[in-house]
């Protein structure tokens, strides 16, 4: 028996019913040989890490837009507290961690430089709009190698579905990354705020702070905890009423003090000001878009092009190509 046979053997005897079992995955868009040693959730998990989309989320914003201090979170950092979240969660309740943690390092692939004000200014130029969701699918569908990476249905629909504007996912793994997508920003956007001086300790919500705790790793502790206790041999993923009303709280107090109106949130103004001096000069010469997207040109039109290159840029490269264009080079 193949190695990757055992371990489908022991996923059927040690998983949850409830689990995703990687031997009865719905497959992939295009069809491939199967590997002798590694599930289809493994090389998903697998190729996502070794893109250079994912690489590329160490230098896009996670919050702050171009944060001095080496202590901030980035985008990056932020997929890896969700997959380590998400994790914790699918071990204790028997579900299937491969395909949890593929489904984690995938769900950010497509986003922006400068977070969402990025994501902001390119739903609005693009026609037909810009999600940071759906721009994660077309990154493993179409953009990465200029082929796609060819995965699982089941990594795909969780990657797709992780925002809450969607649907939740089908599977058990899928929403819980979604669900751990928001325990660990609502969390680390606080402690990056109270580092950043926008926020104090002592003004975090005491009624919330009653129920998570008043630490932030009692905070991550109590969320985690609950959905484990409240999801244990159950067919979906859930919170106590209590917990989820402090949670959900604690996330309008952040989009209130924080995410809209604060002073470094102001910078988001200039970075929507560049992505649309990027989009507007490409649009005119496309031309000037790598030979990659050339194909993307012809198949879906300029506008599509231009917006997957300006996704794909990290905060530093748009900052780059914008000084190129539009700042005058002094004689040397």
């Amino acid at each position: 028996m193949l190695i990757r046979e055992t371990i489908e053997e022991r996923e059927l005897r040690e998983l949850s019913p409830y689990a995703a079992k990687s031997r009865f995955t719905r497959g992939r868009l295009k069809p491939e040989e199967e590997c002798p040693i590694r599930t289809a959730y493994q090389r998903d998990r697998d190729r996502i890490v070794h893109s250079k989309a994912f690489r590329r989320l160490k230098h896009k914003t996670q919050v702050f837009i171009a944060p001095e201090g080496d202590h901030y979170r980035t985008r990056l950092t932020h997929t890896l507290e969700v997959a380590q979240i998400a994790r914790t969660i699918a071990r204790a309740l028997f579900l299937n961690e491969d395909l949890t943690e593929a489904i984690a390092f995938g769900h950010d692939l497509g986003h922006t430089p400068f977070g969402h004000a990025g994501e902001d200014q390119l739903n609005s130029l693009l026609p037909g709009g810009f999600k940071h969701n759906a721009q994660s699918l077309r990154v493993v569908d179409v953009l990465e190698k200029g082929e796609g990476l060819n995965l699982t249905w089941e990594v795909r629909e969780g990657i797709l579905k992780h925002t809450w504007s969607e649907e939740p996912p089908e599977t058990l793994e899928g929403q819980i990354v979604r669900l751990a997508d928001r325990i660990a920003y609502i969390n680390h956007d606080i402690d990056d705020a109270i580092r950043a001086g926008v926020l104090k300790e002592e003004e975090l919500p005491r009624d919330c702070l009653k129920i998570l705790g008043f630490r932030h790793r009692d905070r991550i502790n109590t969320m985690v905890t609950d959905v484990i206790k409240n999801s244990l041999d159950k067919p979906q993923i859930t919170m106590s009423q209590d917990v989820e009303w402090a949670m959900l709280e604690l996330r309008n107090f952040l989009f209130r003090t924080v995410y809209i109106g604060s002073e470094p949130k102001k910078e988001e103004k200039k970075a929507k000001f560049l992505i649309k001096m990027l989009y507007e000069h490409y649009l005119e010469n496309v031309y000037q878009l790598p030979e990659e997207f050339q194909n993307i040109v012809k198949n879906e039109g300029p506008e599509r092009a231009v917006a997957d290159y300006i996704a794909g840029m990290t905060d530093r490269f748009a900052l780059k190509v914008y000084k190129e264009l539009f700042i005058p080079h002094p004689l040397t």
